[in-house]
């Protein structure tokens, strides 16, 4: 039997409640990690997680210092205290996964991957949209070649909704951006493959949420040699009807969730220039350009989501890292330039903090 890893769990909100937590009870979660402690400032949650993971419950997360037998930390606090909690714990020796986003500054970001460094911790961050179904064979068919040279990528995460709670307040860092931004922007900066800082084009909206945080992003970036990846996040797509949309020299991708579709034509080399008008062929009368292209169609169904497979992914790689050294898949330094990104677009749309 594996040897199992002793987790505490920082928050019980709908991160660390429904997605760590939810993930940690599967029969697979059970095989490589035990709950030992559940932390919350909620004493009806910290009772039910006692009662669910039959672990301590504390309502501080200082109160776990001095133990010795806890291998890995969770932080899924309130985004704004990402930094500061994931700090004290790696400064304490807690090996840590971060919720998103990492922080809403890069320089925070450098300083808490130094401090894993500095004592000989492990630092990830959750990205499990890295490892969502759609987005592993999005990448294969990439890979392939078949749609050619790639030119533009479409990435939508949008629909329509209305929200109220503290994820539209700036002051505790929400915001479409740093809310469901770190999944597009995480896959988007993957696909561009580089550890250079993009050009970025971007306008944030608020638009059909109360408190004072965007609900509308537009994201455009670009660098020498990549494709153009547009971006766009928002509450007010009542007809999103997909996630991707791919265009090479060779074909085209559409991609939801749950379902591929692809068309590619055959290799067939590009008539020469004519500076001459063309004619149809009688040899008099005027042709249009155009040709007949023979096209192969693709339809996949995909099965999972980023937060089955995704989610258990990603801890399956946390914990071959913690017991054989297996590289993190998801590097804090990775991480590091999405803020960097993130941080760029929230100075191109300054937004007043209200509440």
């Amino acid at each position: 039997m594996s040897k199992k890893l002793n987790v505490a769990i920082i928050g019980q909100g709908r991160s660390g409640m429904d997605i760590h937590g939810k993930y940690l009870l599967t029969n697979e979660g059970k095989e490589f990690y035990n709950v030992v402690a559940v932390v919350d400032m909620a004493e009806d949650r910290r009772e039910k997680a006692k009662k669910t993971f039959d672990c301590d419950v504390y309502a501080s997360h200082t109160e776990l210092y001095g133990r010795d037998d806890i291998d890995l930390v969770i932080n899924s606090t309130f985004s704004h205290n990402h930094y500061s909690v994931s700090m004290d714990l790696l400064t304490h020796g807690f090996n840590v996964v971060s919720e998103k986003p990492f922080s809403k500054y890069a320089m925070d970001c450098e300083k808490l991957v130094n401090a894993a460094k500095e004592n000989n911790v492990m630092l990830s961050v959750f990205q499990n949209s890295r490892f969502a179904p759609y987005y592993t064979r999005l990448k294969e068919i990439i890979a392939s070649g078949v749609l050619g040279e790639l030119q533009h990528i479409y990435i939508n995460f949008s629909g329509f909704a209305r929200r109220w709670d503290w994820q539209c307040s700036n002051r505790y860092y929400g915001g479409c951006l740093l809310n469901t931004g770190p999944h597009p922007m995480d896959q988007a900066l993957d696909l561009l493959d580089t550890d250079d800082m993009p050009n970025v084009f971007s306008v944030l909206k608020k638009a059909n949420s109360a408190g004072d945080a965007e609900d509308y992003a537009k994201v455009i970036l670009t660098h020498p040699g990549k494709p153009l990846i547009d971006i766009e996040i928002m509450s007010i797509n009542a007809y999103s009807d997909c996630t991707y949309r791919v265009y090479g020299t060779k074909g085209s991708l559409k991609l939801k969730m749950d379902k591929i579709e692809y068309k590619y034509h055959d290799d067939k080399p590009m008539p020469e220039l004519s500076l001459e008008p063309l004619r149809l062929e009688d040899g008099i009368s005027p042709a249009y350009c155009s040709e007949e292209l023979k096209w192969n169609e693709v339809t996949e169904d995909i099965e999972g989501s980023a937060f089955d497979i995704g989610t258990a992914t990603f801890y399956r790689n946390i914990y071959n890292h913690l017991t054989n050294g297996e590289p993190l898949k998801i590097r804090p330094e990775k991480i590091v330039q999405q803020i960097r990104v993130m941080e760029l677009i929230h100075a191109q749309n300054p937004m007043d903090t209200i509440y």
